[in-house]
This record gives structure tokens, sequence and C-alpha cells, in this order.
């Protein structure tokens, strides 16, 4: 017959097995809970930056520009503008007359061209589609604003902003705030909507691209 101490001892150690496997158990069952809540919680999340996700890299080429004082430029696509849109007969570079610049959107999306800066002046987007060109002298593209040229001789964008669809080139026309000194180099900076900044060098005077 077994004494009370006996029993004591003998529920004790069945106490003691039993507890690692209560632990053990324990475990399993916080790890999948958590294993759980963090996958649902990663669905969740890759399921919405799919759906309301926009790409943020912008990739902005500069082909080239034309920057020689004629009366006629030549656009991206290697046909003349519009005649006597861009200057006067005058072998200078002066206010009022026009510079071009060459752009495609390598970007998956669409881009939007904020200010551009051109021989230390700041120009602005306008919608001149409805006018064209002109001639350098019309207030089409008033001076120290440029508007983007997608075909020649003069058609122009014709949106509120200057939207760049995805591998879309096309010709930017500056309309000079100031004189520029032929043979002198200047930088061009164009900075996107998205704040994203691209610098090309341009040598008045001269035609590339």
């Amino acid at each position: 017959m077994k004494t009370t101490t006996q029993k004591q001892k003998e529920l004790r150690t069945s106490h003691k097995a039993v507890a690692p496997i209560i632990a053990t158990l324990l475990l399993v069952a916080i790890a999948v809970v958590g294993g759980t809540i963090i996958f649902v919680f990663a669905q969740g999340f890759f399921s919405s930056s799919q759906i309301s996700g926009t790409p943020q890299i912008e990739s902005v080429q500069i082909l080239g520009y034309d920057s020689r004082a004629v009366t006629v430029l030549q656009a991206h696509d290697g046909n003349l503008m519009l005649a006597g849109s861009a200057g006067d007969v005058d072998a200078n570079k002066e206010q009022g007359e026009r510079v071009a610049i060459y752009l495609t959107n390598n970007s998956v999306q669409k881009i939007v061209l904020g200010a551009i800066s051109f021989g230390g002046y700041t120009y602005q987007y306008i919608d001149a589609s409805a006018t064209g060109l002109g001639s350098y002298l019309s207030a089409n593209v008033p001076q120290g604003n440029y508007t983007v040229l997608i075909s020649t001789p003069d058609t122009l964008l014709g949106q509120g902003a200057g939207e760049l669809a995805p591998g879309q080139t096309a010709t930017v026309v500056l309309d000079l705030d100031s004189d520029l000194r032929i043979g002198r180099s200047s930088q061009f900076k164009l900075t996107t909507s998205n704040g994203n900044v691209f610098v090309g060098t341009v040598s008045v005077g001269q035609q590339s691209g």
C-alpha cells in the first residue's frame, strides 16, 4: 500500500513531465498565430501597393537642341518649324528669339514638365496650342515662357500642364528672356512636377542632335 508521501512524489513527477509539453504547445500556437498575422498583413500591404502605388522613377533624355541665330529652327523630328518663328536675320541671339531643346520621356509613366532654367532665367510652361508658335515677335509664346512642339511645323501640346507620355519625344521651345552670347555655353535644367532634375548644356549658336 502506497503511503501519502509516495503519492505526493508521484504527483509532482507527473506535473514535471507534463509542463514541458504544455510549454512547447504554447510556443507552437504563438508561432502559428504570429505567422498568420504577418502573412495577412503582408498580403494586404502588397495588394494595396499594387492597386494604388505609382512608379516615381523618372527618366528624361536630352537628345539635342537648336540655338542658332536663324529665322526657323529645326525640331526633334529633323524637320523645320514654322517659318519666321525663331528670330530675325542678324547673327545675334536676342531677347524674344527662340531656342529649341529636344526631349524624350524614357519613363514608364507620363512626366509633367515644371520650371526650366536656361541662361540664368527661369521659364514657365504655357499652352499655346490654340494660336501656334506664330512669329517670334508675336505674343503667342510670351518672353520668359516655353511651349512644347509635338510635330512640325507648328503642332503644339494642347494641355494645361506640359505632359510627355511614356516614350514620347518632343521639342521644348523657349522664348528668350534675355540676349545670349554666340559661342557661349548655357546650362539647361528641367525640373519635373515630382522634383526630379535633368541637366544639359547648350552651345549658343549651334545645333546638335
